[in-house]
C-alpha cells in the first residue's frame, strides 16, 4: 500500500453510504428529469440534485483520503467550488436560450414574475 494505512471500517462504512446516497440523489434527477413536463421545470431537478450529489461524492473522498493517514485532504473542494459557480451560471443561460427560443417562435410565455394572468391557464402572448 505504499506506506500508508489501511483505511479504518468505520470510514469505509461512512464512504459507502454517502456514495449510496449520491447515487439516490442522481437517480431521483433522472427521474425529475423524465416526469416534469416542460423544458423550464425539468431544470431544476437536475441541477439542484447533482449538485448535491457531488458535494456527497466530495465528502465521501475527503474522509476517504483523511483516514488513509496522510491528514486532513480538502482539495477535493476545488471541485465543488467550480461545481457552485459554473453550475448556476450554465442553468441561466440555458433558460435564457429557451426563453429566448420560445420568444422567436412566437409561442406563449408565462406572464412576468409578481403578475397574474387574467384568467386561470391563460399565458401572455
Amino acid at each position: 500500500m505504499s506506506g500508508l494505512w489501511p483505511v479504518p471500517p468505520w470510514a469505509e462504512a461512512v464512504v459507502a453510504v454517502l456514495l449510496l446516497a449520491s447515487g439516490v440523489f442522481v437517480l431521483l434527477a433522472a427521474w425529475g428529469l423524465w416526469r416534469l413536463p416542460d423544458f423550464f421545470a425539468r431544470m431544476h431537478a437536475p441541477a439542484l440534485a447533482s449538485t448535491l450529489a457531488t458535494w456527497l461524492v466530495a465528502l465521501a473522498s475527503i474522509v476517504h483520503f483523511s483516514t488513509r493517514g496522510q491528514g486532513l485532504a480538502l482539495h477535493v473542494w476545488l471541485v465543488v467550488i467550480a461545481l457552485s459557480i459554473t453550475a448556476p451560471v450554465t442553468a441561466m443561460v440555458l433558460a435564457r436560450a429557451a426563453l429566448f427560443r420560445r420568444r422567436r417562435a412566437g409561442d406563449a410565455l408565462p406572464p412576468p414574475l409578481g403578475t397574474a394572468p387574467a384568467e386561470p391557464g391563460a399565458l401572455k402572448r
